[in-house]
């Protein structure tokens, strides 16, 4: 009731204050001029520029929003000059919301609202209006443009952009720091009375935080508020337009303020010493326990560091900080002996990394703690004198000799007997022994450097009281060369003299080794054990030698083989020497005295090969030899005569070897009918009695007189044949049969499938060795010679 009694006062405020809300504004010439009326002028570009005069003109209307009669709002009227009130005028509205929103009467020129305006959708529409002629529809007037204003009141209440803010500020801030601004927003008109000013308040929150009115801002109202008391506030703050008088409309938000830590409280030990317990036997690194100081503060400036500062155990503990938990760990740092010291005192000191200098004043940010450490007795094995030993002995000492002697105590106050003995999977050899009671290592075998140089046992010493409590130790012993073994050649010599060698010809170049390691290093002595006629040994001074020849030339023949006996000493105490004995075989070498061949059975067959076997494969080659010196021969016999010349038909007269003949149908056999006449022959028939790889032109030779026996003919050129050792012996010179004319039976000669010499190669005989070296040019002369004819 009263918020109505108020927007009516408001009305009548605006409507007696303002009467131009609900009439027509407009502005009239001094002096009237008739319609037409035309003022001219001259522009820039001397143009002649028209001006009518207006006859009516208005510049706004003003409408209150959110009306809520129940007519129209009366919005103002329109008017022209030449309305004369006889209704000859008609008025038309256009623009935002015509004929809608805003209603025009035609005749009176009345203008109304229809409905209720809110001036937060939309401030002001412009519209258009005319006056025309009613009867012939011209206008009167030309078209004017004017504004209907929409008056704002107070219909929105302010409101945040947030129902509830988030902020922090550091602990023990001073009066007036700043902590976050809120603002709200009114949608009122800011620029038409007070409906959008808007003024701040706190409703709760008080008397931590204030607010400036004006500007929202929200700051510290109290000093010294400590984080550790209270560390979260919510505060309520309200907004209120209006300038915030009675009436005015009101929105509210809330604020979370989270105080925030700051290095203000230092550390503190909640005790002022501490005791531990650490058994003596506790190896370095052990941890002994942990200390923790209180602070009350969080975060970065919580964070401590831990150090010794005082005490008689400073070289023996450490401590160090651990970030996650804040406290210091402290260690053993050097091994712990009961029996030297039982307790120990240390000052721990516990200090802020990060301080503010802000906060000096509440006194130094570290703190002190008292730590007492008790050491405790615990058994502990044997203690050897020496971490470990080195013993070092000849290796012809005998059996039985002490190497040396390994020393352990118990440390414990009731000191026990000790028992010694060895780790045998470190001697399983046997090859030393000690002596169970004062420790002393002796020998049990034969030592033997060349075998073995070192020997690494483990020596147990154990509590006789208590076996449990043991220790090792580890014993290196070096065994010491002594010169007991000779020089012998340093690999095996496969030693040659050529035939042709000369006197005082290198050849072999040998040297020797050493089992011993003598201190001065190895020196070698070559000579031979007796003087030999054929060779002599140069000794080099650098532990070489060279074998030179005494004479000139040298027959495999005779001797193959000489065995030479060569010296070797070394320069060590005792002298050690020993004879090695140089194979020395007699070779064929050519002229550089690259050797070729020393013996048959050594060059041409591997080791093990019988005398049988040589002969057989010397067999294999001399007819092979053979067979390619008859190849050889017929390759220069270009042309061949032809074996039989006869008119008569000896058929039955000629050798059978048991090889049926190719038949009559066999025509690259011989043609029997040479034998009757020898003028028959045909060029273009193939000729078996010749070489097969080169075609020859027949050779003509005399017929034999009619009255001339074919037998002796054939006799005589058969003897002819056989003394020519270049004739080969062709099989296809012998006719086997003769079956006649048509016969079925196809050739079953052999001739036919002999090779040419094209399709053999002969290269293989270049890599058989110098021995078949002829043969090889005998064969590849052979092969020149087809090439050139």
């Amino acid at each position: 009731m009263i918020v109505q009694q108020v927007l009516l006062l408001v009305l009548l405020w605006v409507c007696l204050l303002h009467p131009c809300l609900t009439a027509m504004v407009f502005t009239r010439t001094s002096d009237y001029q008739p319609k037409g009326f035309m003022e001219r002028g001259a522009g820039n570009d001397g143009k002649v520029l028209h001006r009518q005069k207006r006859g009516w003109m208005w510049n706004q209307f003003f409408l209150l929003e959110e009306y809520t009669g129940s007519d129209y709002q009366y919005v103002g009227k329109l008017h022209s000059d030449q309305d004369k009130g006889d209704g000859s005028l008609k008025y038309i509205l256009s623009g935002d919301g015509a004929g809608t929103l805003f209603v025009i009467d035609e005749r009176t020129g009345d203008i109304h609202a229809t409905r209720r305006i809110d001036r937060e959708e939309k401030a002001f529409y412009t519209l258009r209006a005319q006056a025309i002629n009613r009867r012939t529809l011209r206008p009167v007037e030309p078209e004017s443009e004017f504004v209907i204003k929409i008056h704002d009141i107070n219909d929105n209440e302010p409101t945040f952009p947030e129902e509830v803010y988030a902020a922090s500020v550091p602990e023990m801030s001073v009066v007036g720091t700043s902590v976050v601004q809120v603002t709200a927003t009114d949608a009122d008109d800011p620029s038409y009375g007070n409906s959008a000013r808007i003024i701040y308040s706190i409703l709760q929150g008080q008397p931590y935080f204030s607010i400036e009115p004006e500007t929202g801002i929200i700051r510290t109202a109290l000093p010294n508020m400590n984080r550790e008391n209270r560390e979260q506030y919510q505060i309520v703050i309200q907004a209120k337009d209006m300038g915030g008088q009675m009436g005015g409309l009101s929105g509210t938000t809330t604020v979370n303020i989270t105080l925030t830590d700051v290095n203000d409280n230092p550390p503190r030990f909640p005790q002022s010493s501490v005791h531990f317990r650490i058994p003596e036997s506790s190896p370095a690194g052990t941890v002994i326990g942990s200390v923790k100081a209180s602070d009350a503060d969080i975060g970065r400036n919580a964070e401590l560091e831990y150090r010794i500062v005082d005490g008689d155990g400073r070289d023996m503990f450490d401590i160090s900080t651990q970030k996650d938990t804040q406290e210091g760990v402290i260690t053993v740092r050097k091994p712990l002996d009961y029996e030297n010291r039982r307790l120990y005192t240390l000052k721990v000191e516990a200090e802020n990394l990060y301080v503010d200098p802000r906060f000096y004043y509440l006194g130094p940010f570290k703190d002190t703690t008292t730590v007492k450490i008790s050491v405790e007795d615990v058994d502990e094995p044997p203690i050897f004198s020496r971490s470990s030993y080195l013993f070092e002995i000849h290796e012809d000492i005998e059996v039985g000799t002490i190497i040396g002697t390994v020393m352990a105590r118990d440390p414990d106050s009731a000191a026990g007997p000790i028992r010694f003995s060895l780790d045998r999977h470190t001697d399983l050899d046997r090859i030393f022994n000690i002596h169970s009671g004062n420790g002393s290592i002796y020998t049990s075998k034969m030592l033997d450097r060349e075998l073995s140089q070192w020997h690494n046992l483990s020596v147990i010493a154990a509590e006789i009281n208590n076996p449990k409590e043991m220790t090792r130790v580890a014993v290196y012993v070096r065994i010491l060369d002594v010169n007991d073994n000779a020089p012998q050649f340093a690999v095996f010599y496969d030693t040659f003299v050529c035939e042709n060698a000369r006197a005082g010809q290198l050849i072999q170049t040998i040297s020797a080794v050493d089992k011993d390691d003598p201190l001065g290093g190895q020196k070698f002595f070559f000579s031979l054990a007796a003087v030999n006629p054929n060779f002599t040994v140069q000794d080099n001074e650098d532990n070489t030698a060279r074998i030179l020849t005494r004479r000139n030339g040298f027959s495999r023949h005779e001797i193959s083989t000489y065995l030479l006996p060569v010296v070797i000493s070394d320069n060590d105490y005792p002298i050690q020497s020993s004879t090695g004995t140089l194979t020395i075989r007699v070779c064929a070498c050519d002229s550089r005295g690259n050797m070729q061949s020393c013996n048959a059975e050594a060059l041409l067959l591997p080791a093990g090969l019988s005398t049988g076997a040589l002969i057989a494969i010397l067999l294999c080659i001399i007819i092979l030899l053979v067979i390619v010196v008859l190849f050889a021969a017929l390759k220069r016999q270009r042309k061949k005569e032809p074996l039989i010349l006869s008119k008569e038909d000896i058929r039955d007269n000629i050798v059978s070897y048991n090889d049926e003949g190719g038949g009559e149908e066999d025509t690259q056999a011989f043609d029997i009918g040479t034998l009757r006449n020898p003028a028959a022959i045909e060029d273009k028939k193939l000729r078996r009695d010749i070489i097969p790889e080169t075609l020859f032109i027949p050779r003509r030779t005399p017929s034999a007189p009619d009255n001339t026996d074919v037998r002796d003919f054939i006799n005589q050129r058969l003897k002819e044949h056989d003394n020519d050792p270049s004739a080969p012996p062709y099989d296809s010179l012998a006719t086997y049969a003769y079956e006649g004319n048509d016969s079925i039976a196809e050739s079953l000669s052999s001739l036919e499938s002999g090779t040419t010499e094209g399709d053999q190669n002969y290269d293989y005989l270049k890599e058989w060795g110098p021995r078949f070296n002829k043969l090889a040019e005998m064969y590849g002369g052979g092969e020149s010679d087809k090439d050139t004819s």
